[in-house]
């Protein structure tokens, strides 16, 4: 029985759209995929057409511009949402997240709200990448965990397994970031909501074709964020911390009257 959508957003993926689309129905009779392809210059959008056209487990949401991944995945949310998918599947197109994993993530889903594939726990690796990005990943990973007091070893990845009633319990709505700085947000959420959420090793292969959207604008709005959340937590933290003192006087006084 089909009951998981996995949402594959695109751009510029032309060469990798087919393998990573045949791949994933392979992987699990379970799943439907969904393209979500931001108006890609490269004709990504036209081969996804043709896929779908061609087997009905594949199906293409076109938007007109350029406008993040974040945004791409809660688009592609809010259509499997509609049309009453069990599960939702983040995933890249570029073929650095092997499908091949997606039983044993689907299997972990039935007891957990969302699963992390992840790079950074034991078992999990990267393949391919060079120094410097193993040490941004690394590095932006540990300073979420400190900022955000998340017991999460790789909250910046992108292959997961959400249930639809996970989704529904996050506040999608408020969600501004855009791009990869997205995957802490929606983890933190899931965190802040009392969601139970599980990592799983996974291996991180580095693409073989197209270009990493990768880039400093993306490196300094994630620093950005994660920076005001982390703030926002402690000033949270300390409010609570000074009505939790302001009230001991009042209980001890009236526990002495009593």
């Amino acid at each position: 029985m089909i009951d998981t959508l996995v949402v594959i957003p695109t751009y510029d993926e032309a060469d990798n759209v087919r393998m990573i689309v045949e791949r994933t129905l392979a992987a699990s009779d379970r799943v439907d995929v969904l393209v979500v392809d931001d108006n890609s210059p490269d004709g990504t959008g036209d081969i996804a057409d043709r896929l779908a056209a061609a087997d009905g487990r594949v199906h293409v949401l076109h938007r007109t511009e350029k406008n993040g991944l974040g945004g791409a995945y809660l688009a592609g949310f809010a259509w499997g949402l509609e049309r009453g998918y069990e599960r939702l599947v983040e995933m890249d197109a570029d073929g650095s997240h092997h499908p091949e994993y997606l039983p044993a993530m689907l299997e972990l889903s039935e007891t957990n709200d969302l699963v992390l594939g992840s790079r950074w726990v034991k078992g999990g690796e990267v393949e391919n990448w060079p120094l410097h990005r193993e040490l941004l990943s690394k590095g932006g990973n540990l300073y979420s965990r400190l900022a955000l007091g998340i017991p999460v070893r790789d909250a910046t990845g992108g292959f997961r397994v959400f249930t639809s009633a996970a989704l529904r319990r996050i506040d999608l709505t408020g969600i501004a970031s855009k791009g990869y700085c997205f995957q802490v947000d929606l983890c933190w959420r899931a965190l802040e909501a009392g969601l139970s959420v599980v990592e799983t090793p996974i291996t991180f292969t580095e693409r073989e074709f197209g270009v990493s959207k990768m880039s400093g604008n993306i490196v300094r709005e994630s620093l950005t964020l994660v920076t005001r959340w982390g703030i926002d937590r402690r000033v949270r933290e300390v409010k609570s911390l000074v009505l939790h003192r302001r009230r001991l006087p009042s209980v001890r006084a009236n526990a002495h009257v009593a």
